[in-house]
Protein backbone atom coordinates (compact mmCIF):
# COMPACT_ATOMS: atom_id res chain seq x y z
CA UNK A 1 0.00 0.00 0.00
CA UNK A 2 1.15 4.02 -0.81
CA UNK A 3 1.11 6.39 1.80
CA UNK A 4 -1.04 7.90 -0.54
CA UNK A 5 -3.86 5.52 -0.20
CA UNK A 6 -3.58 6.43 3.57
CA UNK A 7 -5.75 9.32 4.90
CA UNK A 8 -4.34 12.15 6.83
CA UNK A 9 -4.60 10.18 10.25
CA UNK A 10 -4.33 6.99 9.32
CA UNK A 11 -0.72 8.35 7.79
CA UNK A 12 0.08 9.98 11.17
CA UNK A 13 -1.05 6.95 12.72
CA UNK A 14 1.68 4.63 10.89
CA UNK A 15 4.59 7.22 11.68
CA UNK A 16 3.72 7.36 15.58
CA UNK A 17 3.64 3.04 15.00
CA UNK A 18 6.30 2.91 13.64
CA UNK A 19 5.34 1.52 10.57
CA UNK A 20 6.42 3.95 8.12
CA UNK A 21 9.30 6.51 9.00
CA UNK A 22 8.74 10.02 10.07
CA UNK A 23 9.21 12.91 8.15
CA UNK A 24 12.71 13.63 7.45
CA UNK A 25 12.22 17.03 9.63
CA UNK A 26 11.84 15.22 12.80
CA UNK A 27 16.16 14.51 12.50
CA UNK A 28 16.77 18.12 12.44
CA UNK A 29 14.04 19.21 14.46
CA UNK A 30 13.72 16.30 17.36
CA UNK A 31 10.13 15.38 17.09
CA UNK A 32 8.85 12.31 18.77
CA UNK A 33 4.36 11.51 18.12
CA UNK A 34 2.92 11.32 21.57
CA UNK A 35 -0.88 11.12 20.51
CA UNK A 36 -2.47 11.78 17.07
CA UNK A 37 -6.51 11.62 16.31
CA UNK A 38 -9.06 13.67 14.19
CA UNK A 39 -7.76 17.07 14.65
CA UNK A 40 -5.23 17.12 17.57
CA UNK A 41 -1.66 16.12 17.45
CA UNK A 42 0.78 16.14 20.44
CA UNK A 43 4.54 15.47 19.86
CA UNK A 44 7.53 15.98 22.10
CA UNK A 45 10.24 18.39 20.76
CA UNK A 46 13.47 18.98 22.40
CA UNK A 47 16.15 21.82 21.09
CA UNK A 48 19.76 20.72 21.41
CA UNK A 49 23.16 21.97 20.61
CA UNK A 50 22.03 22.37 16.75
CA UNK A 51 19.88 24.78 17.49
CA UNK A 52 21.23 27.70 19.27
CA UNK A 53 22.05 31.16 17.93
CA UNK A 54 25.26 33.03 17.72
CA UNK A 55 24.31 34.30 21.72
CA UNK A 56 23.98 30.57 22.65
CA UNK A 57 20.53 30.40 23.12
CA UNK A 58 17.92 28.07 21.44
CA UNK A 59 17.51 29.94 18.08
CA UNK A 60 13.51 31.41 17.66
CA UNK A 61 13.31 29.35 14.19
CA UNK A 62 13.10 26.15 16.63
CA UNK A 63 9.74 27.39 18.01
CA UNK A 64 8.27 28.77 14.98
CA UNK A 65 8.93 25.34 12.66
CA UNK A 66 7.86 22.87 15.66
CA UNK A 67 4.63 24.95 15.54
CA UNK A 68 4.72 24.54 11.90
CA UNK A 69 4.65 21.07 12.39
CA UNK A 70 2.34 20.47 15.00
CA UNK A 71 -0.21 23.32 13.12
CA UNK A 72 0.49 21.87 9.72
CA UNK A 73 -0.62 18.03 11.21
CA UNK A 74 -3.66 18.90 12.92
CA UNK A 75 -5.08 19.69 9.72
CA UNK A 76 -3.31 16.82 7.90
CA UNK A 77 -4.70 14.51 10.41
CA UNK A 78 -8.46 15.40 9.10
CA UNK A 79 -7.93 14.80 5.29
CA UNK A 80 -8.84 12.43 3.08
CA UNK A 81 -6.25 10.01 1.20
CA UNK A 82 -4.49 11.42 -1.46
CA UNK A 83 -5.05 14.75 -0.43
CA UNK A 84 -1.98 16.92 0.41
CA UNK A 85 -1.89 20.25 1.95
CA UNK A 86 0.47 23.33 2.17
CA UNK A 87 0.77 25.95 4.72
CA UNK A 88 0.47 29.78 3.47
CA UNK A 89 0.21 31.17 6.66
CA UNK A 90 1.81 31.07 10.32
CA UNK A 91 1.78 33.55 12.98
CA UNK A 92 4.06 32.71 15.57
CA UNK A 93 4.32 34.53 19.57
CA UNK A 94 7.35 33.68 21.51
CA UNK A 95 6.52 34.20 24.86
CA UNK A 96 9.54 32.85 26.69
CA UNK A 97 13.15 31.47 25.66
CA UNK A 98 12.88 28.39 24.28
CA UNK A 99 15.21 26.07 27.04
CA UNK A 100 18.12 23.55 25.92
CA UNK A 101 17.73 19.85 26.47
CA UNK A 102 14.35 19.83 27.80
CA UNK A 103 11.86 18.02 26.35
CA UNK A 104 8.53 20.18 25.89
CA UNK A 105 5.09 19.13 24.68
CA UNK A 106 4.11 20.78 21.36
CA UNK A 107 -0.08 20.55 20.17
CA UNK A 108 -1.89 21.26 17.64
CA UNK A 109 -5.36 21.46 16.86
CA UNK A 110 -7.94 21.77 13.84
CA UNK A 111 -9.99 25.02 14.29
CA UNK A 112 -11.70 25.08 10.85
CA UNK A 113 -11.67 23.06 7.28
CA UNK A 114 -13.36 23.71 4.41
CA UNK A 115 -12.76 22.72 1.19
CA UNK A 116 -9.96 24.90 0.47
CA UNK A 117 -8.44 25.73 3.52
CA UNK A 118 -7.25 24.34 6.94
CA UNK A 119 -7.61 26.55 9.77
CA UNK A 120 -5.43 25.44 13.37
CA UNK A 121 -3.26 26.33 16.53
CA UNK A 122 -0.69 25.42 18.19
CA UNK A 123 1.22 25.78 20.86
CA UNK A 124 4.63 24.51 23.02
CA UNK A 125 4.56 23.99 27.18
CA UNK A 126 6.31 22.26 29.19
CA UNK A 127 5.39 19.25 31.81
CA UNK A 128 4.19 21.94 34.18
CA UNK A 129 1.86 23.57 31.22
CA UNK A 130 4.44 26.51 30.88
CA UNK A 131 3.64 28.09 27.64
CA UNK A 132 6.60 28.97 25.51
CA UNK A 133 5.17 29.46 22.33
CA UNK A 134 1.57 29.79 20.41
CA UNK A 135 0.79 29.88 16.95
CA UNK A 136 -1.97 30.10 14.06
CA UNK A 137 -1.77 28.30 10.80
CA UNK A 138 -3.50 28.42 7.53
CA UNK A 139 -2.59 25.53 5.12
CA UNK A 140 -4.09 25.29 1.79
CA UNK A 141 -5.79 22.59 1.05
CA UNK A 142 -4.36 20.77 -2.33
CA UNK A 143 -7.27 18.62 -3.98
Amino acid sequence: MSVSQFSGLEMLQAMLDGKIPPASITQTMPLKGISVEYGKVRFEATADERHLNPLGGVHGGFLATIMDSVTACAVHSALEAGISYATIDLNVKMLKPVPQNRPLIAEGKLINLTKSLGISEGSLKDSEGKLYGHATATCMILR
